[in-house]
């Protein structure tokens, strides 16, 4: 994983309910487990039509999208089955962030234990940034606020752990091993006793 301290990026609008992790990545394409190339399968099903070829109205599919790692979406983003390939297909279509009024609970650890952040605003707040998908958000991680052009400063939940992972970029098991020196002291304290 890489650091995230600040995620800056205009932002993909599925203003949608209820987005249900096999809308995210249809189970079909859970036989791997490799995160690279699930990008291309993220939101297949609205991403292509019934013959397989690209439906250029759905939002990641337009050329202005290209290059936006922040996805504000409706709420009860992530419901239904517990996949980790959900978040994995995000991160590897490039997304660094999810803004929403509502994050499943399985999907927003998940998606922490991947780098992705889970960024959970009042329902008013995320309506309003859905107005204005090209204005240049600023998501910064250890302050835990979300800032607009418009000098708007949003402040979200984060667990402490889950901030110091994603701000050293590591996972929780390169958490513990970054810590390994600190772990073998104490063993051996505790052991001498």
């Amino acid at each position: 994983m890489t650091a995230s301290t600040r995620i800056v990026s205009r932002s993909v609008v599925l203003a949608q309910t209820n987005i249900d992790t096999d809308q995210i990545i249809p189970a079909r394409f859970l036989s791997t487990t490799e995160r690279e190339g699930l990008g291309q399968h993220a939101f297949n099903d609205w991403r292509r039509r019934a013959d397989g070829s690209a439906d250029p109205g759905f939002p990641f599919n337009r050329p202005d999208s290209t290059g936006r790692s922040i996805l504000l979406a409706g709420r009860n983003f992530g419901c239904g089955s517990s996949r980790e390939h959900a978040p994995w297909a995000l991160r590897d279509l490039g997304l660094r962030a999810i803004v929403s009024s509502q994050i499943a609970d399985i999907f927003r650890s998940n998606a922490l234990k991947n780098g992705l952040l889970p960024v959970v605003l009042p329902e008013a707040a995320v309506q309003a940034l859905m107005q204005r998908p090209d204005d240049e958000l600023e998501i910064d991680v250890a302050t835990r606020e979300l800032r607009t052009p418009g000098n708007d400063v949003y402040r979200f939940p984060l667990d402490a752990f889950a901030r110091t992972c994603l701000l050293e970029g590591v996972d929780e098991l390169g958490y513990l091993l970054s810590r390994r020196s600190e772990i073998e002291l104490y063993e051996e304290r505790f052991h001498a006793r």
